[in-house]
């Protein structure tokens, strides 16, 4: 029962009347929520659509596992880490993408 001892069927009836509709979308099989930190995937998740006044907003329930996004190195840093380090251009690369990215860390790890 839901508070006040409304039932879902005069529920529904009152929501009619103010303008709102909720629908349950079926057959969800995930959805993926992009960010440039990565990404937030939803496997079997329950989505609702709820229209009001003209606009509509969607309620997902479930359990999201977080994918972080693939650091993209540029050739140019690749290069210059290899120069900057006198290494090979295989090991600048992991160096950066360890390093996420940063060339001055991947170049003071080199020297190490």
């Amino acid at each position: 029962m839901l508070p006040g001892n409304i039932n879902p069927r005069q529920m529904k009836a009152m929501m009619k009347k103010l303008g709102m509709n909720v629908e349950q979308i079926e057959d969800v099989q995930s959805i993926v929520i992009k960010t440039p930190k990565g990404n937030w995937i939803f496997d079997s998740a329950e989505v609702s659509a709820m229209t009001m006044q003209g606009a509509t907003s969607y309620q997902i329930t479930g359990e999201p596992r977080f994918v972080p996004a693939e650091v993209e190195i540029p050739a140019e840093d690749v290069t210059m880490v290899a120069a900057q380090a006198n290494v090979s251009t295989e090991k600048a690369k992991e160096a950066l993408i360890a390093c996420n990215g940063d060339i001055a860390e991947a170049i003071m790890k080199l020297a190490q």
